[in-house]
């Protein structure tokens, strides 16, 4: 019989080829066992990261996940499938993974983390891996990992690139040390303005759990650093060395003046408020836009209206309008001048979302006059939803 300071017959079996490493072997498979792990996200980051945690042996996972499964999603977040579409990530996610070890404890949380609920909920855990994308929430678990004195495993990934951090281990940084100020939101583009490589995703999530494994076993160094990866260079990894935590930090430091308690901050307005939605919002407003209803009148009567695409000449590859002409924004707002016939009565442009199109619509505005310039309010997303469903959704 086993003594309960050993694994059961079927454990030797499942986790044998880690116990056989040196400087691993029962002991940090034990420490494995007892260990506990919250993951904030299973999306991109947190599908390959709760994966790898599951499968190593990691005692008790909590998942903690607002949103649902979209169809969007299964190119990189690989423990949702077609089936799942519409069900909760975090109970999609536990399903997948009691089918790959069902020795371990799986608690879901299918609700949004908050400043009012973050530290009942990272308590009772050892370890916190961020896997979100937005800074209010990671702002919100670094300050949280502070107070509750526990080391906050953080993965970003956007386009091609992504990197990992470890926050408040040892004498480490926390995420304000790094990153005092939060960009404006409109700069903290998403997976769906900015594109992502599933694959990315999948490197960075491992990585994540691969640091916590460490941390759990002891094999962790303790050494501040920032990784960072880059799929299309030929040395994908760079590390960049840390100082420790910034003495005049308002939430780590030991000098000046504290931020305040974590449920009376407003995480959402301290990073410039919510992200735009650039399919219903834009950055103006009045007559200069048009719905995608009355442009499609338009083309209609006078298929002869120029018709002009302002995205990257990738995405134009994969899909647009037929007669549109594609002049990227960059190089349309470099010398709007160059771009325009003097002669032209009316002229109309567009772009995914229904932003980018009013830059560029504003700048030839600027260079014209008694010409109709308009862009199309929502973008392509617009023309699919109100004018021709079969026009596809990227």
């Amino acid at each position: 019989m086993a003594s309960t300071q050993e694994l059961s017959l079927e454990e030797y079996r499942r986790y044998g080829r880690q116990m056989i490493l040196d400087n691993f072997g029962l002991p940090a498979q034990l420490k494995l066992r007892t260990s506990s792990v919250i993951v904030i996200g299973a999306g991109g980051l947190g599908c390959p990261a709760l994966q790898y945690l599951v499968a190593a042996g990691v005692g008790t996972i909590g998942i903690v996940d607002h949103d649902t499964v979209e169809i969007s999603n299964l190119q990189r977040q690989i423990l949702h499938s077609e089936e799942k579409a519409g069900l909760n990530k975090a109970l999609s996610a536990a399903e997948a993974l009691t089918s790959i070890n069902s020795n371990i404890k799986l608690i879901t949380y299918p609700h949004a983390i908050t400043p009012e609920n973050s530290a009942s909920l990272l308590e009772p855990f050892d370890i916190v891996l961020d896997c979100t994308d937005n800074p209010a929430t990671r702002y919100l678990l670094s300050d949280t990992c502070v107070v509750l004195k526990k080391p906050l495993v953080s993965g970003a990934a956007q386009r091609f690139e992504g990197q990992l951090c470890t926050y408040n281990y040892g004498d480490g940084p926390c995420y304000r040390c790094l990153f005092p100020k939060p960009p404006r939101p409109e700069f903290a583009g998403s997976c769906t303005e900015l594109g992502i490589l599933g694959t990315v995703t999948g490197v960075i999530g491992n990585l994540q759990a691969l640091e916590a494994i460490k941390i759990i076993t002891g094999l962790h160094e303790g050494k501040p650093t920032l990784l960072l990866y880059s799929a299309l260079s030929t040395n994908p990894f760079k590390s960049v060395k840390l100082r420790t935590r910034r003495p005049t930090c308002p939430a780590c430091g030991v000098e000046g003046q504290k931020f305040g308690t974590i449920a009376a901050t407003d995480y959402v307005a301290f990073c410039g408020g919510p992200r735009p939605d650039w399919e219903t919002l834009g950055l103006y407003e009045g007559s200069n836009r048009i719905k995608a209803e009355d442009l499609a009148a338009v083309l209609r009567s006078r298929p002869e209206t120029p018709l002009i695409d302002v995205r990257p000449p990738v995405e134009f590859g994969v899909c647009h309008l037929p007669g549109s002409i594609n002049i990227p924004l960059a190089e349309l707002m470099a010398n709007p001048q160059s771009y325009f016939d003097r002669n032209t009565t009316e002229v109309y442009f567009v772009c995914r979302l229904g932003n980018d199109s009013q830059l560029a619509a504003n700048a030839v505005r600027s260079v014209t006059s008694g010409t109709i310039v308009q862009d199309l309010i929502g973008g392509l997303r617009a023309w699919t939803r109100d004018v021709d469903p079969e026009f596809p959704v990227y």
